[in-house]
């Protein structure tokens, strides 16, 4: 079963062909057959879900300057350069210098290798792709910018290149939403949490989510505005996705209660609305209210609908933790997942550590029918009612900690470890075992020494490289706590 994402994942991404004016007095057809190359790359690239404007060749200074204002005015959140022979530089040092979204170069010449008994220069600058790379790079670091990636490979036939591709669509799209993405923020930080605090304006410094100040009335009018049909169809709803075992070893647990479902249902919809007013893409929140108050009722029972608007798409992070819901948005928008997580007790036996929380989680990761229990308490935060249990898929993991520096940047720091299906404790939180090279202690001592907040984002697949290319697109140091044999 899986909750449908509510907002597509698409992304504004440009194309520009780089060529050199000379060659085309000089080679008849050879223009028109590098403007065949481009429109292959640029079906390539609209292959994957994104809004493509490709803004034609650029032979000489000229042509570069004029069509500035036309790539600005696209609101890009990536340009491919497609080197489809040789260029001057003054065919990119313009946009280097006044463009301010990643540019990745791309080199993809048709033939494997040039026929050589039948070579001639033509053939030499239709597969000339790579050529003028170090002279563009070499510009970028004159003009005081990061050298571009770049895609290297063949044309036709390359799932190397195709992968590296569909990679940089995949970033265009985690790119265009946090720059676009309103994330609230509501109550306070959990009381001592110092590695919590954090200033939203550095937030949108570093990513460009604005940051909306709610605050708890807000959900809480919802909660009172509730229809009884809407309660009715979420309760249908959570039954068809939970499963609602009876409890097992932890005297907190017991099988869902009538009321705690009420409460769950009656929350969930409440949550969809108050979402829907705010224009939110995403809450981190923490709030205790008044003992036996109504309020304490409703915002300590988020977990669970908040667990389905993870998997929908919205990530929603708990203990007032702005960054860790930075980090799950990344890994939503990567679609591999991004449940709220921390370290739980290490199993020395096995090797591997407990990784988890008590919510909220996303639900398109679960490894099988995730569950509903009923806690008497929530260990360490007052409140009781439903709570989310479940593994996440076995296979590859990848976790991403944002950090703050020092001086008040932020830091990524990801690592990247395999899922094993082994038991968990029927607590009502989310847990899995996770392993990690070299080995358990050798990696958690890694891990700290890097200086991650003590929540992260968990997400399916190894994609840490991918992580450190969105944190080099926004200017963010990244801690890749990866073991490479050494």
């Amino acid at each position: 079963m899986r909750i449908e994402r509510r907002k597509p994942l698409t992304a504004n991404v440009g194309v520009v062909a780089v060529g050199h004016h000379t060659y085309w007095g000089q080679f008849d057809g050879l223009l028109g057959g590098l403007l065949g190359k481009l429109d292959v790359f640029v079906g390539k690239v609209e292959r994957h879900g994104v809004s493509v404007t490709s803004f034609g060749m650029l032979d000489r200074a000229e042509p570069a300057y004029a069509v500035l204002p036309e790539i600005k005015a696209a609101n890009l959140d990536l340009l491919f350069i497609d080197m489809v022979t040789y260029a001057t530089s003054s065919t990119f040092g313009v946009l280097a210098r006044e463009l301010d979204v990643p540019i990745v170069l791309v080199a993809l010449q048709p033939l494997a290798a040039m026929d050589y008994e039948r070579a001639n220069t033509y053939m030499q600058l239709c597969n000339d792709d790579f050529c003028s790379v170090p002279e563009f790079t070499g510009v970028a670091v004159r003009l005081g910018r990061p050298a571009p990636p770049v895609i290297l490979g063949m044309l036709h036939d390359d799932p190397v290149a195709d992968t590296e591709i569909a990679e940089w669509c995949q970033i265009a799209k985690v790119l265009h939403d946090l720059k676009r993405a309103r994330l609230g923020l509501m109550g306070h930080v959990l009381e001592a949490m110092l590695d919590m605090h954090v200033d939203p304006t550095a937030v949108t410094a570093a990513v460009g989510s604005h940051v909306v100040l709610c605050e708890p009335d807000d959900i809480l009018q919802q909660y009172r505005q509730t229809a009884p049909a809407a309660v009715a169809a979420k309760k249908e709803q959570l039954l068809g996705f939970f499963d609602a075992p009876d409890p097992v070893s932890d005297p907190l647990t017991s099988k869902l209660s009538d009321e705690d479902l009420e409460t769950a249902a009656r929350v969930s919809v409440a949550l969809d609305a108050f979402i829907a007013e705010k224009n939110l893409d995403g809450l981190a929140y923490y709030y205790e209210a008044e003992a036996g108050s109504e309020m304490r009722k409703v915002v300590t029972n988020l977990i669970v609908g908040n667990s389905l608007l993870c998997a929908a798409g919205f990530p929603m992070c708990g203990e007032y933790d702005l960054k860790t819901c930075v980090a799950m948005l990344i890994m939503d928008r990567l679609d591999i997942g991004g449940s709220f997580a921390e370290f739980h007790p290490i199993d020395f036996g096995r090797d591997s550590v407990l990784v988890g929380h008590d919510g909220p989680h996303h639900l398109n990761i679960a490894d099988g029918k995730p569950v509903l229990r009923s806690l008497s308490k929530y260990h360490g935060k007052p409140g009781s009612g439903a709570s989310v249990e479940f593994r996440i898929k076995e296979g590859p993991i990848t976790m991403l900690s944002i950090g703050v520096k020092a001086e008040g940047t932020l830091k990524f720091v990801v690592a990247e470890g395999e899922s094993i299906r082994w038991p968990i404790p029927p607590t009502g939180n989310t847990n899995t075992h996770g392993r990690f090279k070299p080995d358990v202690r050798t990696f958690l001592k890694r891990w700290v020494a890097a200086g991650p907040t003590h929540h992260f984002a968990l997400g399916i697949g190894h994609r840490a490289q991918t992580i450190r290319k969105i944190g080099d697109c926004l200017g963010i140091d990244t801690a890749l706590v990866i073991d490479l044999g050494c």
